[in-house]
C-alpha cells in the first residue's frame, strides 16, 4: 500500500519546512547584518555557510520528509533516523555556528552550569550512549513512541546530550582547551563501544521487541505522532505489515544493523580528520624543531 494515502501534511511537514526556512534567514541575518550586536565577531566563511545549510538540510530529511513517515512503519527507517539525528546533524551544526555566537550562549545563567557539566568527555559519554541505550529498552521505547509530549521532550533532551557529547571532539572555540589527538581516538572507541548494547539487543533478537512496529493498536496510536488522528481513522489500517513485504524481526534486525553501519562511518570519518590533524602538528612541530637547530647551529659558526 502506497505511504501517499497520509496525506500531503504527513509526508512533507510543511510546518516544520517552514520553522527551518524561518532558522536559515535567521542565521545569515545575525552572521551579516546582525553580527555587529556581537563582541568579536568574524565574518561569516563559506564554510561555515555550506555546513548550516547542509545541516538544515539533512534535518529536513529525516525528520520532515516521507523518511520521518517510513521511521514510524519500519524500524530500518527509524535507526536511520536516529543515527543521522544524533551522530551526523550534531557536529555539523557546531562547527557550522561561529565561535562568537556559541560563547555568548554558553554562558548564560541557566546554560553555563548545566553545559559545563554535561559536555565534561567522561559524562557526556556516559550521559549520551546512557540515554541512547534506555530509550531502547522495550518498554520505554514503546511508552515515549505512543505519547507525543514525553517523545518530544526525549527527542530534544537526546538531541541537547548529542551536542554535549561531540563538543569535545568537534568543537573549534578559541582559546578552549580540547581533547588532543589520543584521547580524542580513545573517546571515539569509546563511544562505539558504549553504544554497541542497544544496537546488539536489536539485531539479535529473535522476537518483535517492540509493540509499536508489531501491535496493530500501538502502531496506529505510535502513527499519531506524525498523522492526524481523523485521518488514520477513515484509513482503516490494520498495521506497518501493509506498507512492507519484510517480516517485523528481520526489519528490526536491519534497523539495528543501519544504526550500526552509519555509527562505524561517522567515528571512521571522524577518526580519519584526527589522524591527518595529528600528522600536521607532529610536522609543524618537527619544522619548528629543525628551524630552531639550524639557528644554534648558525650561532656557534
Amino acid at each position: 500500500m502506497p505511504i501517499r494515502i497520509f496525506g500531503f501534511s504527513a509526508l512533507w511537514s510543511p510546518y516544520f519546512l517552514a520553522v527551518l526556512l524561518v532558522i536559515i534567514m535567521l542565521f545569515f541575518w545575525v552572521t551579516t547584518k546582525g553580527r555587529r550586536h556581537f563582541q568579536n565577531s568574524e565574518p561569516l566563511t563559506k564554510r561555515q555557510a555550506l555546513l548550516f545549510v547542509s545541516a538544515v538540510i539533512i534535518l529536513y530529511t529525516i525528520k520532515g520528509s516521507p523518511l520521518d513517515l517510513l521511521g514510524h512503519i519500519m524500524m530500518t527507517y527509524h535507526m536511520l533516523q536516529m543515527a543521522v539525528l544524533y551522530l551526523v546533524v550534531p557536529p555539523l551544526f557546531i562547527k557550522a555556528i561561529p565561535w562568537w555566537i556559541w560563547r555568548p550562549v554558553m554562558t548564560l545563567p541557566v546554560v553555563k552550569p548545566l553545559f559545563s557539566f554535561s559536555s565534561r568527555p567522561l559524562l557526556a559519554l556516559i550521559l549520551f550512549n546512557g540515554l541512547f541505550s534506555f530509550y531502547h529498552i522495550p518498554l520505554i521505547f514503546d511508552f515515549v513512541k505512543m505519547n507525543e509530549v514525553f517523545h518530544s521532550l526525549y527527542t530534544v533532551m537526546l538531541f541537547f546530550f548529542a551536542v554535549c557529547m561531540w563538543w569535545p571532539l568537534v568543537n573549534e572555540q578559541p582559546g578552549e582547551k580540547g581533547l588532543d589527538g589520543l584521547k580524542k581516538v580513545g573517546y571515539i572507541f569509546a563511544n562505539g563501544i558504549l553504544l554497541t548494547p542497544a544496537c546488539a539487543l536489536i539485531i539479535f533478537a529473535s522476537a518483535p521487541l517492540y509493540a509499536t512496529y508489531s501491535d496493530g493498536t500501538a502502531w496506529l496510536k505510535a502513527m499519531e505522532l506524525c498523522v492526524p488522528s481523523s485521518t488514520l481513522s477513515n484509513l482503516q489500517l490494520s498495521g506497518p505489515e501493509l506498507f512492507s513485504n519484510m517480516a517485523v524481526v528481520e526489519d528490526q534486525k536491519t534497523g539495528g544493523i543501519v544504526m550500526k553501519v552509519v555509527q562505524e562511518i561517522v567515528f571512521g570519518v571522524v577518526l580519519a580528520q584526527v589522524f591527518f590533524e595529528w600528522v600536521r602538528k607532529e610536522e609543524k612541530e618537527a619544522d619548528k624543531l629543525t628551524e630552531a637547530a639550524l639557528a644554534r647551529h648558525n650561532k656557534t659558526m
